[in-house]
């Protein structure tokens, strides 16, 4: 077997009067000789066109060869351009593994999550998150009612510039308000985004540790591991996680051998795909790290999480972006989730199969890049 071609698909989810959120995914397409196509999630939220880009600098080192052997042509992708790292070529790598993993598990007649040594659980936890147009609170409260079990939140998406210290304050308030709704029950999760310094985000997990919050979410911008130490150990009674932003083994040493959180976000769509969460997984379960995937993306991202996460003996909970309409129709036949959790896939490879109709019907479009500032007019992170 070998590959005949590497091709991008794009489908744009322009926001409706449900989700207000807008953007682009990017699905990858592994062509072979022997019919076989393999499906990944390349989605890089603003820079979708350089991620393309490196992809099709990737069909030209990957055509003829055998797609089976999917570490030989990861170690390639990562090895061979010389300049290694960050999001853009994480995701191209990221992207084009998970369909590599699709055509392998096709070819044997397997899920994935079996050619990954079996499921160690016999269905995958899921948390939803505050995507739709309405207010957390009844976001909150409609998802318990369909069995969701645990729900994340940022604590004050329209007002980003207010001051750090009104930033703890407000999460607290919202936390406060969301529990007395749902009552003891549903984890809850706050992300901010990484909007705060050190002592801000000491003062938030302080105002949440009576809450009983599930974790809280990148406090602080990703780039200083002895500070997300120093900020997890003042307030152990609220998990830290972070992760989201961090790319392959090498972005993840630090942090995990350290032990600075005890939560760890990777992405399958940045991090490295399949292959490399596997790895990153392994190294967390040696120092006792539990594993929250970061999964902001579209069904085959989650499908792939979802064979991931069976696997994986440290896994804690996949996040669930609902973003519906598009989220159920791009997939001839959608993910199964039932009260919390999502059904083991039974099909071989990531047992899915994309809509090209429905897709074609949905073209790429233009997202901007979001900005935010302080009100003197100084940046202030998004």
């Amino acid at each position: 077997m070998k590959i005949t071609d590497i091709k991008t698909v794009d489908v744009g989810g322009p926001p409706d009067a449900k989700v207000p959120l807008n953007r682009n995914w990017t699905f990858v397409l592994v062509e072979t000789d022997e019919g076989i196509t393999g499906i990944g999630d390349a989605t890089l939220l603003g820079m979708d066109l350089a991620v393309i880009g490196i992809i099709q600098h990737f069909r030209n080192l990957l055509l003829g060869q055998d797609p089976t052997r999917v570490e030989h042509l990861w170690q390639q992708m990562y090895r061979h351009p010389f300049w290694r790292g960050g999001p853009v070529l994480g995701a191209a790598i990221s992207g084009i593994d998970m369909a590599l993993w699709d055509i392998a598990g096709k070819v044997a007649g397997l899920p994935v999550y079996k050619m990954l040594g079996g499921a160690v659980r016999d269905r995958i936890r899921c948390y939803v998150r505050d995507d739709f147009a309405t207010s957390t609170v009844e976001q909150a409260v409609e998802a318990k009612e369909l069995g969701f079990t645990g729900i994340k939140y940022g604590p004050v998406a329209d007002k980003h510039n207010i001051s750090e210290p009104a930033l703890a304050d407000v999460a607290a308030e919202l936390t406060a308000e969301i529990r007395d709704a749902v009552g003891p029950e549903m984890d809850l999760m706050v992300d901010f985004h990484g909007r705060l310094t050190p002592p801000a985000a000491i003062r938030a997990l302080q105002k949440l540790e009576p809450l009983d919050v599930f974790f809280a979410e990148e406090l602080i911008p990703p780039d200083n591991i002895p500070a997300y130490a120093e900020v997890a150990a003042a307030v152990p009674g609220v998990p830290v996680a972070t992760g989201e932003r961090l790319y392959t083994r090498w972005g993840f040493r630090e942090l995990i051998e350290t032990r600075a959180v005890p939560i760890i976000q990777p992405d399958i769509c940045y991090a490295g795909g399949i292959s490399e969460l596997r790895r990153i997984a392994a190294h967390a379960e040696t120092h006792y790290i539990k594993m929250a995937p970061h999964n902001p993306n579209g069904p085959v991202a989650t499908a792939a999480s979802i064979h991931l996460a069976a696997a994986m003996p440290n896994f804690l909970i996949l996040e669930y972006a609902r973003k519906t309409p598009n989220f159920e129709m791009v997939l001839k036949e959608p993910l199964v989730v039932k009260d919390g959790y999502f059904e083991l896939p039974t099909g071989p490879g990531l047992g899915i199969e994309l809509d090209f109709d429905y897709i074609a019907k949905h073209p790429r479009h233009l997202v901007p890049i979001g900005s935010n500032f302080h009100s003197d007019g100084s940046v202030a992170d998004v």
